[in-house]
């Protein structure tokens, strides 16, 4: 098929593309290169069956493709805070203009949503029933409520136009290529880890978040694709972890000696964030299979190679405002 996956040099967009081409599909990557990095597709640049576009999604574009991946989003708050009004028009006007292309060409479209949308919630653990506790005038609304904006679109495309739409809540997920100065905390605390520095933890660490391997959650992204059930479904790993523990996880591996260091829990920080996966599990016949110590090891030696490999691009990580907590 001819598959086109916006936000395709981005973390969760490169190993989607890595396993479309792959299974030879003709792939399209649109990035606008924002938070995506050219080093993530490199290996696909000559090939015959990848075309990589820089475009911003909040502009129409006209391409014939089969399957829409859409990915295109800053998402984590050091980023998708930094410009809000952009990041909410990215969720409306991107996702408008998606959808469009979607209906034209008869496309299947997958809106790749987040488990912002349950904001702080007040059940536990998240079921897509579920319909969320979201501060519409806090500093993360532009992508909490960009988001939930986003699905109404499909649900209303669908209803009204018929566009085949794929709804996935996306909960925390990590792995190698990660951007080292993204402000999520699995990345924090291994960058903070092999620089020496000490480990951030907002408040005293007993929030909890679930963390989902990439390579798993790619592979919950195609099942959705290509199975029969639009969603909203909840893509995460129901493993949950307090960030304390995954602070003493990390330490442990890198360097024991690193010290942890409390800072004030920021606005609207979510409390307890992990994902019924019930409807995955019987819908897509999906769960995540790696574990959370053996991601980590990957992950660690990804950023091992990337901050060793370049001190101007050490330099430049650390240059960055100071990150906020957790994704």
């Amino acid at each position: 098929m001819r598959i086109l996956v916006t936000g395709g040099a981005g973390f969760i967009g490169s190993h989607l593309i890595d396993r479309l081409m792959e299974e030879g599909h003709d792939v399209i990557c649109l990035d606008n290169f924002y938070t995506g990095r050219k080093r993530n597709v490199l290996k696909w640049i000559n090939h015959p069956y990848f075309e990589l576009i820089r475009h911003d999604i909040t502009e129409p574009i006209r391409l014939e493709v089969d399957q829409i991946y859409h990915l295109a989003c800053p998402a984590s708050p050091v980023h998708y805070q930094y410009n809000p009004v952009k990041t909410i028009k990215t969720n409306v006007m991107g996702t408008l203009n998606m959808l469009g292309l979607a209906k034209r060409v008869k496309a299947r479209i997958l809106l790749a949503s987040t488990s912002e949308v349950y904001g702080d919630p007040e059940v536990h653990p998240q079921s897509e029933e579920y319909r969320g506790n979201v501060n519409t005038i806090g500093i993360r609304s532009c992508y909490d409520e960009g988001k939930r904006v986003a699905e109404t679109l499909c649900f209303d495309y669908h209803r009204q136009n018929n566009v085949d739409v794929r709804v996935a809540r996306i909960f925390n997920t990590y792995g190698p290529r990660m951007l080292e100065n993204d402000g999520r905390v699995v990345s924090n605390f291994v960058a903070q880890a092999l620089r020496g520095e000490a480990l951030t933890v907002y408040g005293d660490g007993s929030q909890t978040r679930s963390f989902c391997y990439v390579a798993d959650l790619v592979d919950g992204l195609m099942r959705l694709m290509n199975g029969d059930h639009l969603g909203p479904i909840n893509l995460g790993n129901p493993g949950e972890y307090t960030i304390l523990e995954l602070a003493q996880m990390i330490q442990g591996k890198i360097n024991p000696d690193s010290e942890i260091q409390y800072k004030p829990m920021p606005q609207d920080d979510p409390k307890r964030r992990k994902p019924d996966i019930t409807k995955a599990k019987s819908l897509l016949e999906w769960e995540p299979k790696v574990p959370v110590q053996q991601g980590l090891d990957r992950m660690i030696a990804d950023f091992r190679d990337r901050l060793g490999a370049s001190s101007s691009e050490q330099a430049a990580g650390s240059s960055q405002a100071e990150p906020t907590p957790v994704a």
